[in-house]
């Protein structure tokens, strides 16, 4: 699979349903049991989340130019034993039911896949032009 955003987010991001700026949003690790679907919408449609495998809400989150950035970030204690496959990035409502999908990313991501050993997990977002994710023409 390859990189790639959710249909159902680019559908409310267009229509204004999702101001990423305002809204919590987080990274979560899967699994390869995981079988990435453009249709999907919510976290309750994944499987294979890692346990602990979630990040607090991304910090200084920015919108330039149709490119969406935010602090790297820090899921801590992931439980061991685990191999992560890919990183979701995902709106949190507090409900894995009704918290959105945004992007899925598998490659071209220095590290993974990457087996768990119980201690911190770092997220370093891409700092060239395209950051976490960007609009592209």
């Amino acid at each position: 699979m390859a990189n790639a955003a959710y249909n159902p987010f680019k559908q409310q991001l267009l229509s204004g349903g999702i101001d990423l700026t305002a809204n919590t949003v987080k990274a979560l690790l899967v699994t390869s049991t995981y079988v990435f679907s453009a249709s999907h919408e919510f976290v309750s449609d994944l499987a294979g989340i890692l346990t602990n495998g979630r990040s607090p809400a991304l910090a200084s989150k920015t919108v330039t130019n149709g490119v969406f950035d935010a602090d790297n970030t820090t899921l801590p204690s992931v439980n061991s034993g685990q191999t992560a496959a890919a990183i979701v990035v995902y709106v949190d409502t507090g409900s894995d039911a009704t918290s959105r999908l945004l992007a899925f990313f598998d490659t071209n991501v220095t590290g993974l896949p990457f087996s768990t050993t119980g201690g911190d997990i770092t997220i370093t977002w891409d700092d060239g032009a395209n950051k976490i994710f960007a609009l592209n023409g």
